[in-house]
């Protein structure tokens, strides 16, 4: 039987808006990686270093695909403590092996760049072969990173907010998300303020290695300030059940069985997959699509990321202190789907106009969008998470939105190659990869409609004790 009680910490505290931004901090540094990866390697390997955009999308998805492991990291935080926490201590672990490894890709890249370079071109050979393949592993250890310190800061989150305050934490923690979004834009635009669309790769190669440098140091730091004494404080589950302290309790083969027991949250996780591969096929195109169709130098095309964030931002505190107690939270993942498809089509055509400031002002709905969506999907996502293995399911969400945002990443680049080569005008490349997110996000809906949390509710708790009794007796 499961015997996980709730016990409120040993002071009894509450998390309170103070603290909520304080865990913000930790979402703040992943998002400022996140603007470095995305937003400017994936720039200069496709302009600057002229490699396809499907290589690189391949490459720079490949974390996201390496995302099973979430729940292996959330089962495994369930289970085993690491420096004494349930929780807490792989955030310290993955944050760091994020940071070092960050660098090493850079360098990595700079080798595969000058490979091309000495080919006069891309090309498939054995000296390319090998640097996209190191690349490529180090990019695998980057993502386990990510899985072993978001997947149990979310399992965390689980673990010390209640349903009725849940919407407000979501909203702050990933509020501070976006300001992370901000603050990396404005921070890399700084860092490589000197260079131009002209400037030369040693250039490049300087800027770029001292922004990889200053960044991933600053989000290690937050990570350990955001989070020490959390678990201990406010963990409304300091003492594990005893099935979760079998080391050998829950497997993944168990783990799925979990997961599968109530049919709503297969429901819910097709929404998710379909919503993730929709919102994120923009994430690797957006920079060259400024680059080439706006002529934006490398700083100017990664602030786009500022007008998306400041949006999102907005949207992100708006959303989750008004809107979902109001309308719901199903009811604001669907305006949020809605307001996405709006948006890229905004996008879509600001190409045509080559307006900067039109395209500026579409992020920035795009970024509004964003923040509705993304409140509503995981406040869903909390309430279809069983908190007897709360480190179980948000892996599994985990993996379902990392797989799909990798899944995103690479449909886009693949998409905007197809595009090249079946039209001659630029803009209709790029607009092909805007109307399949939009079709994208009216699928979603559908998707959505189908789930009912009161079901999940009604049937989840039996199913997940009949699994776990049948399996561990």
């Amino acid at each position: 039987m499961i015997n996980d009680k709730t016990n409120t910490s040993t002071n009894g505290s509450r998390v309170n808006l103070l603290t909520m931004m304080r865990l913000g901090l930790f979402q703040m540094g992943l998002s400022m990686m996140s603007i470095l990866t995305l937003g400017v390697l994936n720039r200069v390997m496709i302009q600057e270093l002229a490699i396809p955009a499907t290589i690189v999308a391949a490459v720079l998805a490949i974390p996201l695909f390496v995302s099973p492991a979430r729940i292996w990291f959330g089962q495994r935080s369930d289970s085993k403590r690491l420096f004494g926490y349930h929780r807490t201590g792989y955030v310290w672990v993955g944050t760091a092996v994020l940071a070092v490894t960050a660098f090493i890709a850079v360098q990595l890249m700079w080798q595969l760049g000058s490979a091309v370079q000495a080919a006069g071109g891309w090309s498939w050979s054995p000296r390319s072969g090998v640097w996209l393949g190191l690349l490529s592993l180090v990019f695998a250890i980057y993502g386990l990173a990510i899985s072993a310190s978001s997947t149990t800061f979310t399992a965390l989150l689980v673990d010390i907010s209640e349903e009725d305050n849940r919407s407000k934490l979501v909203g702050v923690v990933w509020s501070m998300l976006m300001v992370g979004v901000i603050i990396g834009a404005v921070l890399s635009g700084v860092l490589l303020g000197q260079l131009t669309i002209d400037s030369s790769i040693e250039t490049l190669q300087e800027a770029v290695n001292r922004l990889f440098i200053i960044v991933p140091a600053i989000v290690f730091g937050l990570s350990l300030f955001a989070t020490v004494g959390i678990e201990n404080q406010y963990s409304k589950y300091a003492s594990r059940s005893s099935v979760a302290d079998r080391e050998d309790g829950i497997t993944l083969a168990r783990a799925w069985k979990i997961l599968t027991a109530s049919p709503q949250t297969m429901r819910f996780f097709t929404f998710l997959v379909v919503m993730t591969i929709s919102l994120f096929m923009i994430d690797p195109v957006m920079e060259p699509y400024g680059g080439q169709i706006f002529k934006m130098s490398v700083s100017d095309s990664t602030k786009l990321n500022a007008f998306v964030g400041i949006g999102t931002l907005i949207s992100l505190t708006v959303t989750g202190f008004l809107v979902v107690p109001r309308f719901g939270k199903r009811n604001t993942a669907r305006l949020g789907c809605c307001l996405v498809a709006l948006s890229v089509g905004l996008i879509c055509l600001a190409g045509f106009t080559a307006n900067p400031q039109f395209l500026q002002a579409s992020l920035f709905l795009f970024g509004i969008a964003n923040g509705v969506v993304t409140t509503g999907t995981i406040t869903l996502m909390m309430d279809l998470t069983a908190i007897e293995t709360a480190g179980t399911f948000v892996g599994a969400w985990g993996l379902g939105q990392a797989t799909a945002r990798g899944i995103a990443i690479v449909t886009g680049g693949a998409v905007l190659d197809v595009g090249k080569g079946l039209f001659t005008h630029s803009v209709l490349a790029y607009a092909l990869v805007f109307v399949f997110q939009a079709l994208g996000m009216v699928f979603a809906i559908w998707a959505l409609n189908r789930v009912s949390v009161t079901e999940f509710r009604a049937t989840a708790s039996v199913a997940i004790a009949s699994v776990l009794e049948s399996e561990l007796d």
